[in-house]
């Protein structure tokens, strides 16, 4: 039986996932862009090109990026749209080691970052006229509150594009989860120096809702649109739902 993603905490702890899910990243913030391209052997890297070019098509002016991390998805939305992208994220540690990857690409008029909270967005209705997330949803404490914030802040017929692992189907699909379930977690472990952040990574993967049942959830919250391309066989998605 699947687990509730609502359910799935990184630190196992009293504290609210919201809180847990700071405090996560905020450790292995120092760590996290490493970490993350040797993990995903920089598939990630082709992944968010895949997701700006799908975005591209709505000639976006003003993006936000939510669970924006370290900024990897807001950089390559500015640089593949041209437009104003504001970035934000939970973890204060991340948000700083993206400012110093802006500065040093001379971005910083262009991309701005700020912590806030991504199911109380602290933004007008209908503001930006593309919103993206890239593994971020799966971190949201309340997921349909979360999907709704979203859409209120995306103009009326734009897009939420959002970028999350999924699951390997088919006789890859064992394979695949043995890497992600031992070998993914012992390297994160080894590295990052944190022992849950890693683990918590297969697990709220493993529970959280994909393809269809992804879409379906978009519908609910509102969509009126919603497509989806599955990535490299699989291993992540990504949605377009439009207002």
């Amino acid at each position: 039986m699947t687990k509730d993603i609502t359910k799935v905490t990184p630190y196992n702890s009293e504290a609210t996932k919201k809180s847990q899910v700071e405090d996560m990243f905020d450790n292995i913030a120092p760590k996290y862009d490493l970490l993350n391209h040797v993990l995903s052997m920089k598939i990630d890297v082709l992944w968010r090109n895949k997701l700006v070019r799908w975005m591209k098509n709505d000639n976006p002016q003003e993006v936000l990026d939510v669970a924006t991390g370290t900024g990897d998805l807001a950089i390559t939305i500015e640089k593949g749209t041209g437009s104003k992208v504001v970035g934000l994220d939970l973890s204060q540690q991340m948000l700083n080691v993206g400012v110093i990857k802006i500065k040093k690409l001379k971005l910083d008029g262009k991309i701005s970052m700020q912590k806030g909270d991504a199911e109380n967005l602290p933004f007008e209705d209908n503001r930006f006229d593309a919103v993206s997330v890239a593994f971020g949803v799966r971190n949201f404490e309340n997921l349909p509150k979360g999907l709704a914030e979203l859409r209120r802040v995306v103009k009326d017929n734009k897009s939420v594009y959002i970028l999350e692992f999924s699951k390997v189907e088919g006789f890859m699909g064992p394979f695949y989860m043995f890497y992600f379930k031992n070998i993914l977690p012992a390297i994160g472990r080894l590295v990052s120096k944190d022992n849950r952040a890693y683990t918590y990574l297969p697990d709220s993967v493993n529970a959280f809702p994909f393809g269809e049942k992804m879409k379906q959830i978009l519908l609910d919250t509102g969509f009126k649109k919603v497509e989806y391309k599955k990535l490299s066989l699989g291993i992540a998605t990504i949605y377009k739902a439009t207002k």
